[in-house]
């Protein structure tokens, strides 16, 4: 049996694979290996993964993010290793191959990941050929949950958000002073899925100018910083993944149209199509 994962700061989306169909699926917390040890995801796959499995596992293919060197494709990999000792071969990929392989298949493209980080590529049918690097949560991830719900915040602490806006914020949230926020972005574990636990809000309320105006700026700002910056952004189709990009769909797709992008598949999940990928290939 094959197992296939997509792994983002959030979530996992796991598939069991064999004889040519699928055997089964499962949900895990997400991983990084940035801020996770080898242990610690080992331990949490032994309570919520391993119970679920049909059959004994022959491959593994772990797409995921922070995934970005050999180095953090290691600790990946021994905890799967830890896991299943006797899994025959495990692989491990950035989130970003992942979400190529999902999205354009063998066909030319870019392909995009917007959730609580964000991320891009050119794929030219068979491999990454072009990456404008992503920074990460502090120094990019725009146009991500993350971005999102840090951006809400700023306005909400420095007094920028209309009155009427402020109001359902601190109906919805409580009043959230900045030592709290400054505690959960520097000495609390996963900080970007505390900011992109904020972004719903925005979503919820996108038919207000403001926030409208908001989600269209980070989304903007993920084109200038990473799509037009790739050589033919305006001749190849851009594709994108992500719970993200696939509710702001509406507004990501006007500023696509409004740079000249033409944007083609829009998924909330890569594991679908990741799945096909395994069992064409």
């Amino acid at each position: 049996m094959i197992l296939i994962a997509d792994s983002g700061s959030t979530k996992t989306d796991w598939r069991f694979v064999g004889n040519g169909k699928v055997l089964g699926q499962a949900k895990t917390v997400g991983f990084n290996p940035y801020y996770q040890s080898a242990e610690s995801i080992a331990e949490e796959l032994k309570s919520n993964l391993v119970p679920y499995l049909p059959e004994k596992v022959s491959q593994i293919f772990y797409y995921g993010t922070g995934v970005t060197n050999e180095e953090k494709a290691e600790v990946v990999k021994t905890a799967l290793q830890l896991v299943f000792p006797d899994c025959e071969a495990i692989e491990a990929y950035s989130d970003v191959v992942g979400a190529a392989r999902s999205l354009c298949g063998k066909t030319p493209g870019i392909a995009c990941i917007l959730g609580t980080g964000s991320n891009s590529c050119f794929f030219d049918g068979e491999k990454i050929a072009f990456q404008v690097p992503p920074l990460g949560f502090w120094l990019g991830d725009e146009g991500s949950g993350g971005h999102l719900g840090k951006t809400l915040l700023q306005s909400y602490l420095h007094q920028e958000m209309p009155t009427e806006i402020r109001q359902k914020f601190k109906k919805r949230f409580g009043e959230i002073d900045r030592l709290t926020v400054i505690e959960n972005a520097y000495q609390k574990p996963f900080p970007n899925r505390y900011f992109a636990g904020f972004s719903k809000f925005i979503w919820d309320n996108r038919r207000e100018p403001f926030l409208y105006q908001m989600a269209y700026a980070c989304f903007e700002a993920f084109f200038q910083k990473y799509i037009q910056k790739y050589p033919n952004y305006q001749q190849v189709p851009v594709h994108f993944v992500g719970s993200v990009g696939f509710y702001y769909s509406d507004i990501l797709r006007q500023v696509a149209a409004d740079k000249g992008v033409y944007v083609q598949n829009i998924l909330e999940t890569p594991i679908a199509g990741l799945t096909l990928f395994h069992l064409q290939n």
